[in-house]
């Protein structure tokens, strides 16, 4: 059938089957070749971290979709169907307009034991965005998201003029073989890494310094409601684990909650409370 076989002779047939055989091949060469190059672009653009996001927060249970005005209590039950992409929703707009958020006067909020500063931004993951003088934005793990990694057996950080996307991964931490994937506040491009001696992780020039970059997170009034459902949330992945919570000091967590809970599927427990779906 094919010109290298031994008694090959070239005829009609053999041109139309070779003709259609070369044209399959061809089109499939190419289908092939477009779809690495949509990947790579994609991927460039930020699109895989969406979708990857998109899809962890359907897996995510109802009771953690739930809309940042319910935690507030201006609304008694409404699920979120943006992914928490607050800036794209008409219904957020609309409740911000006629209820402004309250003012704060404190410079931070003692909640359950922790601090946490009212001068950044929150992400629902845990991570927060701080807008520096430079107009940078530094981005750091909150107290309770510090206290569940503890000491972190491993810390993967982005290197330096790496994109980062809102929702995507800001970087990852390894504790007791739960590899856990904090997502990032902002879109922009990684500028300098930190360390949790420094304070944060990140320093990123973000795409835009425009107020509705940073809709989607937490601020001011809101975090205070926000940590006590955590708090709950938590208590329910730690008893769905096993464990039996007993958070000290009249719900305090302790310092280092992975190793107060040695029995507990690690793994699972961050998932529920890094929202990986």
């Amino acid at each position: 059938m094919f010109p290298w076989n031994y008694g090959f002779v070239w005829n009609a047939g053999h041109i139309i089957f070779l003709g259609a055989f070369y044209a399959v091949l061809a089109v499939v060469a190419t289908t092939v070749a477009w779809a690495v190059v949509r990947s790579e672009r994609a991927l460039h653009s930020g699109e895989v971290e969406a979708i990857r996001w998109h899809s962890d927060f359907e897996s995510l249970p109802c009771s953690d979709q739930v809309c940042r005005h319910v935690l507030t209590g201006e609304l008694r039950e409404r699920q979120c169907r943006r992914a928490f992409c607050c800036g794209e929703c008409e219904t957020h707009a609309r409740l911000l307009e006629r209820n402004p958020l309250p003012r704060v006067e404190e410079p931070q909020e003692e909640i359950c034991g922790m601090t946490f500063p009212l001068d950044r931004f929150y992400h629902r993951g845990h991570a927060w965005a701080r807008l520096d003088r430079d107009g940078t934005v530094l981005v750091g793990l909150d107290e309770l998201g510090t206290r569940l990694l503890g000491r972190p057996e491993a810390l993967r950080l982005p290197r330096p003029g790496r994109r980062v996307h809102s929702n995507g991964t800001a970087f990852k931490v390894r504790r007791r073989n739960a590899k856990v994937r904090v997502m990032c506040p902002v879109d922009g491009k990684v500028v300098e890494t930190g360390s949790a001696e420094r304070g944060w992780y990140l320093r990123i020039k973000p795409d835009s310094k425009n107020v509705q970059a940073f809709q989607h997170l937490l601020r001011g009034a809101e975090i205070k409601p926000w940590i006590l459902r955590e708090m709950e949330r938590l208590q329910l992945a730690l008893t769905a684990e096993g464990a039996v919570p007993a958070l000290a000091d009249g719900g305090v967590p302790v310092a280092d909650i992975a190793a107060a809970y040695p029995t507990a599927d690690w793994d699972a427990v961050c998932g529920a409370m890094f929202l990986e779906g």
